[in-house]
């Protein structure tokens, strides 16, 4: 019998913000590989990391990865994991088409850690047109901020407000670098 392996996205969130939660990506790579997983790649010093690992729930690999990373670091790192072939599905369908982009225009995508339900009629703008969540699949939620308009603290307290605190975010170019690296 062949053991699968799948490549999978990790995004830890509250790492390196501030100067708080340091968690050099060469030490993340490091503990990483002492949970046997492979071909393992950080991008970027937000947390975002591509790695093989053999086939499994995502809930389990979040789980032994979040008890490494306090075990090893000394702090909680709340980490939401998708399969490559999600995120390469959803950049693929374009979610932000018809989005006219602007220097003032940010694309967001944030990862929950269950997929929960909203009150808004989506998609939902905000009262002053700044902010818009565009639409939720699954456990992911795609949105655009004005920044000309608003702040991202305010952008990002509409999805806690919606949506639970349980999440991260990532800027949709974040999204379209870790494509490239597939």
């Amino acid at each position: 019998m062949t053991l699968k392996t799948k490549t999978y996205i990790a995004f830890l969130r509250g790492i390196n913000v501030g100067g708080h939660h340091k968690l050099p990506m060469a030490d993340l790579k490091v503990a990483f590989k002492q949970l046997a997983y492979r071909d393992i790649v950080t991008l970027l010093n937000s947390g975002n990391v591509i790695f093989n690992a053999l086939e499994q729930d995502l809930k389990n690999i979040e789980k032994d990865i979040e008890v490494l990373l306090e075990k090893t670091f000394g702090f909680p790192v709340p980490t939401f994991v998708r399969k490559a072939t999600q995120l390469q599905q959803l950049y693929e369908s374009n979610p932000f088409e018809n989005t006219t982009i602007t220097k003032d225009i940010r694309l967001y995508v944030s990862f929950l850690k269950e997929d929960k339900s909203s009150h808004l009629t989506l998609p939902w703008i905000s009262d002053d047109t700044s902010y818009q969540i565009i639409e939720k699949r699954d456990a992911t939620v795609l949105s655009v901020l004005d920044v000309s308009i608003s702040k991202t603290t305010t952008a990002m307290k509409v999805l806690e407000n919606t949506f639970g605190k349980n999440m991260t975010t990532r800027n949709w170019k974040t999204i379209e670098h870790i494509i490239k690296k597939l």
